[in-house]
């Protein structure tokens, strides 16, 4: 039995992000990321992380961004807000459910990186506040561009984000499929393989910056859902990721390098367990899921399908109502029950289920309103203003 991590319950965030991670690499098991479009959908993922005794990664794409602040809102910093409310949400709420949780947001490409800066921005003004960053980690997939390009836009942010202990992931080589407006169906198949020398360039360029990053090395993943059988993954390469950069940086460890997992549909247990093996940490979890919320419904409606069909009137009667049959409540609870299941596979598939025991608090002791911010000392701020305005103006 593995024991447990010592981080904290809740959004975690700087050093208790990279001690779970490492905690995850050691002890052999890939935490759960969950992309999540709403309310509903992130109770879902922490109820099935206190349920199955897991830590969990919840995680906002653009377009869910954009659908959880309202698909009616054009504004153009409308998928940063999006992203900002549901952290919130998740902030408000995480504690109660007794789980460590990573707050990420996933693929970001170069021509989204206006919705990364937004959230970057959000950052800081937590930062400044609480004295930790809103977001645990942010994805910048720039893998559609060359590799120099890509490197270095990581780099460039990366060093903002170092400051404030925000874990970066990066992606090199392409994941196939398609996903929130990214279409590499046609991609040539030897791009879906990432070479041990790409690997160790990005460990090179970032490296000197902090250890806070992972990356996602792509070993014939694919987008969308797939039969067993139907994608040719290689995650066998991910060893050989680990022991080309083990030899170039001289390392004791087996394992030098944070991997991450994405297009895990359609994905054997075995290939999903030799990719963990290799030190994959965190695998992304989202056509299921969003399948497993609509099952839930659909088995609710076909079930209930006389009690559905107007307000009044059902086989008890012309005259008996139905309002506890389309009560949303009642009806996106079994899609949300259906989700929590197909979370609990995931857990399950990744060994992370039963890593760690939920600590829930005390009925009442939570704080209604748990943001607290932090003390400031004039005098240090402004020396510490100083300081940056004049680094800036030497350009370091």
């Amino acid at each position: 039995m593995v024991t447990p991590c010592d981080v904290p319950v809740g959004v975690i965030t700087g050093d208790n992000v990279v001690k779970l991670l490492q905690h995850a690499k050691d002890n052999g098991y890939a935490i759960p990321a969950f992309n999540c479009t709403s309310s509903s959908t992130c109770n879902a993922v922490l109820e099935a992380a206190a349920k199955h005794n897991s830590p969990v990664i919840i995680q906002a794409s653009n377009g869910g961004a954009q659908f959880q602040i309202g698909k009616s809102i054009k504004d153009k910093n409308a998928c940063a807000i999006g992203s900002v409310a549901m952290a919130m949400h998740v902030r408000t709420v995480a504690p109660l459910y007794g789980v460590p949780v990573i707050l990420h947001s996933d693929h970001c490409a170069k021509k989204l990186l206006p919705w990364f800066d937004g959230m970057l921005e959000a950052d800081e003004a937590y930062f400044a506040q609480y004295g930790e960053p809103l977001f645990s980690s942010h994805m910048l997939d720039l893998s559609e561009e060359p590799d120099e390009e890509n490197i270095a836009i990581c780099v460039e942010y990366f060093k903002k984000m170092a400051p404030m202990k925000i874990w970066l992931e990066m992606e090199i080589g392409i994941t196939g499929g398609e996903e929130d407006g990214v279409n590499n169906e046609d991609v040539d198949p030897e791009k879906l393989y990432t070479s041990p020398e790409q690997v160790y360039s990005v460990y090179e360029a970032l490296s000197p910056i902090g250890n806070m990053f992972s990356i996602a090395a792509a070993f014939g993943n694919v987008h969308g859902v797939y039969k067993p059988g139907n994608v040719t993954l290689q995650p066998e390469r991910l060893l050989n990721h680990q022991a080309y950069t083990k030899e170039q940086i001289s390392s004791s460890e087996d394992k030098p390098i944070f991997l991450v997992m994405h297009g895990g549909s359609g994905s054997t247990d075995d290939e999903i367990a030799t990719a963990v093996s290799a030190g994959v940490v965190k695998m992304n979890v989202d056509t299921d899921t969003q399948w497993s919320y609509w099952d839930g419904t659909r088995k609710f409606v076909a079930d209930n399908h006389d009690y559905l069909q107007g307000q009044i009137g059902n086989p008890k009667g012309p005259d008996a109502p139905n309002k506890k049959f389309y009560d949303p409540r009642v009806w996106i609870r079994k899609a949300e029950e259906s989700m929590i299941e197909r979370c609990g596979v995931s857990m399950e598939k990744l060994g992370s289920k039963g890593t760690f025991e939920p600590k829930k608090p005390e009925s009442g002791s939570t704080p209604v309103y748990n943001f607290k911010p932090i003390a400031h000392n004039p005098i240090k701020d402004a020396v510490e203003g100083v300081s940056k305005f004049v680094a800036g103006a030497l350009g370091k």
